[in-house]
């Protein structure tokens, strides 16, 4: 058993986040385009609004070099120890003048701790029906290579720990961030145990077709798509997926980069696009008796940080998430 997996007090929600998740380069991180404080940021809207304390998060422990081993390779771990290598994942190039020490520190030891999130994420969905990491969801790194801002393949952990630890036989993995999840595509390839729905446009990175041979679902999207295309289409889909394969476990990759005018997924999905999607993916598992676990993955705008934290308020409004801390005593789900 990873130390990964540890059981939390009856009065916490299966929201897992540390305030380490958040990533910070002396300043340069300001001139990224993803938003490095996101994380962050999704906790401070949500304690406005008086929906959790710090009391109920569950703050998850970094994986290890054995944890990420049980999927990644020695030798893309050890390429890791190279800044030129993380500057090229990372897309920030002055990364590679950095001493790597640093960027362990400030980028990669965030990142670990965000994949040992994810995991853990996964042992809470099936105890309590939901969880969700306010991070993590790196869908474009595998067992051997990392890229698009993800150097841990968190997804094919979570996965591969519960299946290695007799917790589940099968997976689901439904991926609406923007752009195709082609890291653990390439880790499931020939895997029927884990089905695939992908849904993303088909004009962005990264466009692999090798990768995208594991889907089993694969919705491609054009650009500028809007909300009546999308949510049609994200119906029919998903509803046929759940109708060709029963999970035991639906792992959720809710990247927000199809906001309109997010500068990478090209989309014009809106702020309520985006939270009635949510509803609806949470909706179709209740329904159907399936644990579900929700990973942030990918968004580029400033804003998604409250949406994300909207879409978590509304979820709990249509009973759709529930707990015991800061919630009138409501069972846990």
């Amino acid at each position: 058993m990873t130390s990964l997996y540890f059981d939390i007090r009856e009065d916490q929600w299966p929201l897992v986040y540390d305030e380490k998740y958040n990533v910070s380069f002396l300043g340069l991180e300001k001139f990224h385009v993803f938003d490095a404080k996101k994380w962050r940021n999704i906790i401070q809207y949500l304690k406005e609004a008086d929906f959790i304390t710090d009391a109920c998060l569950v703050r998850p422990l970094p994986a290890k070099k054995s944890d990420l081993l049980v999927v990644h390779t020695k030798r893309y771990l050890k390429s890791l120890k190279w800044s030129t290598n993380v500057a090229i994942i990372a897309e920030v190039p002055i990364v590679a003048c950095l001493p790597n020490v640093f960027v362990q520190c400030a980028y990669l030891k965030p990142m670990r701790l965000q994949t040992g999130g994810s995991v853990l994420a996964g042992k809470l969905a099936l105890e309590r029906g939901w969880a969700i990491n306010v991070g993590g969801g790196f869908h474009h790194c595998s067992s051997d290579k990392g890229g698009g801002f993800c150097p841990y393949a968190d997804i094919t952990l979570l996965i591969r720990f519960l299946v290695m630890n007799g917790l589940i036989q099968n997976a689901m993995i439904v991926d609406l961030d923007a752009h195709q999840g082609n890291g653990y595509q390439r880790d499931f390839l020939g895997v029927p145990e884990v089905y695939i729905m992908d849904m993303y446009n088909r004009n962005i990175y990264p466009k692999d077709k090798e990768a995208k041979q594991a889907i089993r679902r694969k919705v491609e999207l054009a650009n500028r798509v809007e909300d009546l295309e999308y949510m049609l289409k994200l119906r029919q889909n998903l509803k046929a997926a759940l109708k060709e394969f029963k999970p035991d476990i639906l792992v959720y990759n809710a990247g927000t980069d199809i906001l309109d005018s997010d500068p990478l997924g090209h989309m014009r999905i809106s702020e309520i696009g985006i939270i009635k999607r949510d509803e609806f993916v949470f909706e179709s598992c209740k329904e159907r008796r399936i644990p579900i676990v929700m990973l942030t993955s990918g968004g580029y705008l400033r804003k998604t940080a409250k949406i994300i934290a909207d879409s978590i308020l509304n979820l709990h409004r249509k009973g759709l998430i529930n707990g015991t801390c800061g919630d009138n005593g409501d069972e846990a789900v």
